[in-house]
């Protein structure tokens, strides 16, 4: 069953994919150096660094930054990702579309179910299997030619 969004009749993905979605777990942006990123989101923003790492598989340095209030109730994080290498994914990015908002990832209760769910309408994931994401978390990404441009993050965070 086929309809138009908002009209009360959308078809049964909303029923598949809509438990699946948690809320919006952060907003990705690529920068060409993350020590500098860093210290404008927290000394001059006063944002808090909540986490940093390596991530050796996605060619990035990543720090999360938290916004907001420190008790976590409600707060938005954004990720800053810098590339560790000239093949990295973020760095091509960079090359080709300068510094700026790379990604929109949303927090799912599982990144295989919601991967399924998305595959079983038609859409392209960049990974058959879901890889390790921030904090061992679980990812995949829905290509950015089926979400209107934009690449779209899933992520099921780690227990």
């Amino acid at each position: 069953m086929s309809a138009t969004p908002g009209t009360g009749t959308e078809s049964t993905v909303l029923d598949d994919l809509q438990p699946l979605l948690l809320g919006v777990d952060h907003v990705g942006i690529a920068v060409p150096d993350l020590d500098a990123a860093l210290a404008f989101h927290t000394e001059v923003l006063g944002n808090r660094l909540v986490h940093e790492e390596v991530n050796a598989e996605q060619g990035v340095r990543e720090a999360m930054v938290a916004v907001g209030p420190e008790d976590g109730e409600g707060r938005t994080l954004l990720q800053l990702l810098a590339p560790t290498g000239p093949e990295s994914t973020i760095a091509r990015f960079i090359d080709r579309s300068g510094p700026g908002l790379q990604q929109l990832a949303y927090r799912v209760a599982d990144v295989e179910k919601a991967s399924q769910v998305l595959r079983d309408r038609g859409l392209r994931l960049l990974y058959d299997e879901p890889r390790r994401g921030t904090a061992g978390s679980r990812i995949n990404f829905i290509h950015p030619k089926d979400a209107g441009g934009v690449l779209v993050e899933l992520v099921e965070p780690a227990e």
